[in-house]
């Protein structure tokens, strides 16, 4: 017997825990009403994986750091963009999440990583909470989620200030936004056992104390958790040439500054680090296949057998970009936004779309077909990466092209 009998009863639930308020979206369902099962093997492919991505990632970033001239040469940053890298010292990492697909052969492939604001937290930890007792037999991979990831905050707290102390901590995210409330909601909930005092605010609730300490409306804040992408804090820029200037393009230069000027006097630790702005640019993937001769033979192996062939838009300009080959990236675009699928395209579309995109902000990524389950939709597995460890994972199930209105499901190993 099925857990809920029909949605109405599913959303009843959620409604109940007060945390997640939006089982529909555009009047169309959320969540699946059954479980996605893995075995424990695929299941632990997909953690070595993700893994061994962010392990490419981290060497990625000392490589950068260590040779700056591709700040510009190559990812063409803008000045708060290099700001917020080189004030980084090259850390970029907290918590990611990565999107694998699985082949018809097995294999697997990992399109992209969100290492800025990654998402779906909410879901993946109290979605799979709602069917755990029904399948007693199955281990929950996302059981113990909370612990990890407070356990991640506070190390690198700790590791930064040297104090075992409980910090004050400052979420900061785009409060006029309400996608993402639920998450927050969580965290706040989280953070409740091992923070003195948990503040919420936006960027614009920021301001400098004396000493180089940070605060949070009034609030001094030790740990600030970053919930606003790089991309934001940033000078924001056309990716279209055609495209109508965007309403609000100058970088938040006060609240940078501030942060900095804390972060840099150890007064505060920002997670996930500012560094994010270069491992969230997708460029990073051209990266990985036009330069390869920089990475280990290890990370070499990583990137031939899990990163699908990729390269930058301006390098391809002029040859033969069949769109039956290729998908079309910016470099920061998001939740399916500023994709587009090949093979899913009008032809006058992806041509126009070639012509018009501004060529140092996209990427040609090579188009793969993923394995469909028996409902004929397409599972893009996420896995999370915390410190470096997978950590959870938050299945999602597309009908076709881009997955930003795809249904999540609770995800469970059968071992």
């Amino acid at each position: 017997m099925k857990p809920f009998q029909n949605y109405n009863e599913l959303a009843q639930k959620l409604y109940e825990g007060c945390i997640i308020s939006d089982p529909w979206i555009d009047g169309k369902e959320r969540f699946s009403l059954d479980p996605v099962i893995l075995s424990s093997s695929r299941y632990n492919s997909f953690c070595d994986a993700a893994e061994r991505v962010g392990a490419l990632y981290d060497e990625f970033s000392q490589i950068i750091w260590n040779h700056p001239n591709f700040l510009d040469d190559y990812f063409t940053l803008t000045p708060y963009q290099k700001l917020m890298w080189l004030s980084s010292n090259g850390d970029w990492h907290g918590i990611a999440r990565l999107d694998l697909f699985v082949l018809e052969d097995g294999s697997i492939q990992i399109c992209e990583m969100n290492s800025d604001t990654p998402s779906g937290e909410a879901e993946a930890v109290l979605f799979n909470k709602l069917f755990e007792d029904y399948y007693p037999s199955l281990r929950n991979p996302n059981k113990g989620f909370d612990e990890k990831f407070c356990s991640m905050i506070l190390g690198l707290f700790q590791s930064a200030v040297c104090e075992l102390n409980k910090p004050s901590i400052g979420i900061v995210y785009p409060t006029e936004m309400p996608e993402d409330l639920s998450m927050i909601t969580l965290y706040e909930k989280w953070f409740s056992g091992i923070s003195s005092e948990i503040t919420l605010g936006s960027p614009y609730n920021l301001r400098l104390l004396k000493n180089h300490e940070l605060a949070l409306f009034d609030t001094k804040i030790d740990i600030l958790f970053r919930h606003y992408k790089t991309d934001w804090w940033g000078e924001r820029l056309n990716v279209w040439t055609d495209e109508e200037d965007l309403p609000d393009t100058d970088p938040l230069d006060y609240q940078l500054r501030i942060i900095l000027d804390a972060a840099l006097t150890g007064n505060v630790t920002v997670i996930n680090p500012f560094g994010s702005v270069l491992t969230q640019n997708k460029l990073s993937l051209a990266f990985f296949w036009e330069n390869m001769e920089l990475f280990s033979a290890e990370s070499v192996k990583t990137i031939k057998e899990f990163i699908p062939e990729t390269y930058r838009l301006i390098t391809r300009l002029g040859k033969n970009n069949d769109k039956n080959d290729w998908v079309l990236k910016s470099d920061y675009g998001c939740e399916g936004d500023e994709v587009i699928l090949g093979p899913l395209t009008k032809d006058e579309i992806w041509l126009e779309s070639l012509e018009k995109a501004i060529p140092e902000h996209w990427i040609l990524q090579k188009y793969f077909d993923a394995k469909k389950n028996k409902e004929g939709a397409t599972p893009n597995y996420g896995v999370y990466l915390m410190a470096g460890k997978a950590s959870g994972i938050f299945t999602r199930l597309s009908q076709g092209g881009t997955d930003y209105h795809a249904i999540t499901a609770a995800t469970f190993i059968d071992n």
